[in-house]
């Protein structure tokens, strides 16, 4: 019997290798706007979260007026490149494999509907997701709005969900949502971080993660 019914992953630095990138497009945005660009640490704690308040947090004194223009620019840099962005290794059979077990399947992203609907199209895996939540729908990360509907959506309770995510914001979004959670170190925000926060396991590839998933979920 599976532990699970509803797996939930997150896509950046989840599924896919794109935290590179969007740091590099915050660093991009703020220089052409004559800005210091944040330092890399901060510039990808910010990941996973809505774009708006991400940048907020990445630029915290720019003044309130000109964080459009800052979205703006962020939008220009990072897709004129997102058709370069690749899956991890092993997560297109992961999510494959999980599909054909029978789980239900979702994203919860800091991503926009546009970002992520592209991101699904050009990696191939649109199909095999049975529902999607993004943060230019539902409130951001770590409240608890995107995991709450998918689980309404399906009808599954918490106990039979699971939050899979590279950030803390994913981690705390699990947990306001009263759901389980397993963190991956190979993405965003480092190991000492996620386990900080305490989830049932720290994956440190897409193969330890699909093993893990294999004997517990």
């Amino acid at each position: 019997m599976k532990r699970y019914e509803l797996i939930v992953f997150d896509w950046d630095g989840t599924l896919m290798d794109s935290a590179a990138m969007i740091v590099d497009s915050v660093q991009a945005a703020a220089r052409d706007l004559g800005l210091e660009p944040p330092p890399e640490e901060r510039a990808r704690h910010i990941i996973g979260l809505g774009l708006a308040d991400a940048l907020r947090h990445a630029l915290p004194d720019l003044p309130e007026d000109h964080y459009p223009e800052l979205v703006e620019r962020y939008r220009h840099h990072y897709l004129s490149r997102d058709h370069e962005l690749v899956l991890f290794a092993g997560a297109d059979a992961l999510i494959r494999q999980l599909a054909g077990h029978g789980y239900r399947l979702g994203v919860a992203t800091g991503k926009s509907r546009r970002g992520l609907d592209r991101a699904l199209e050009h990696s191939g895996l649109g199909d095999y997701f049975h529902a999607t939540r993004c943060a230019d729908e539902c409130h951001s990360k770590p409240h608890p709005q995107m995991i709450e509907e998918l689980m309404d959506e399906f009808t599954v309770s918490a106990a039979r969900t699971l939050m899979i995510g590279d950030t803390t914001h994913d981690l705390l979004m699990a947990r306001n949502a009263g759901v389980d959670a397993v963190a991956v170190s190979y993405g965003a925000h480092p190991r000492d971080a996620l386990e900080a926060a305490a989830p049932l396991y720290c994956a440190a590839s897409v193969g330890d993660l699909a093993l893990w998933l294999t004997e517990n979920a």
